[in-house]
């Protein structure tokens, strides 16, 4: 919530539905001052990598509408929305999206990564298939995590 939030902000005070780079970075930091302008570009990277954001044109464009977010009036968002989700991470809210509860997704995955003795990002892909959870946009970063270690 808090990135997606963060990421809101700057179309809705801007009031439009596409920004620079640049925009985008101007009103996370000098207009809000919730960062640099270095962690402004990482705010970017990171919503893009899960798929907030998406460029078009040469401009930023939220793939959710901000309007419909609920931004606090004292929202300052934590320095969580710099950091990338890990493939486990995104398999799992995948899997959580589609109604299953965390704790026995977490178990379930586990578990078979004990009994198919792989990593946990490889037993999350695993799971969420055999529950019929779609992860084929994010199985590429779960093999690309087991294939740098």
């Amino acid at each position: 919530m808090s990135l997606e939030a963060t990421v809101a902000v700057p179309f809705r005070q801007e009031g439009r539905d596409r920004l620079g780079d640049g925009e985008f970075v101007v009103a996370l930091s000098l207009d809000r001052d919730w960062f640099s302008p270095d962690q402004a570009k990482r705010v970017v990277d990171v919503a893009l990598g899960r798929g907030l954001l998406e460029r078009d044109d040469g401009e930023l464009v939220a793939t959710f509408d901000p309007d419909g977010v609920d931004v606090p009036e004292e929202f300052s968002p934590d320095a969580d929305v710099l950091r990338e989700q890990s493939a486990f991470e995104k398999v799992l809210d995948r899997v959580t999206d589609a109604g299953v509860e965390k704790q026995a997704a977490v178990a379930g995955i586990n578990e078979l990564q004990r009994e198919l003795g792989v990593t946990i990002e490889a037993a999350a892909v695993v799971y969420a298939r055999r529950e019929g959870v779609d992860v084929s946009g994010v199985a590429g970063a779960a093999r690309n995590s087991v294939l740098e270690e």
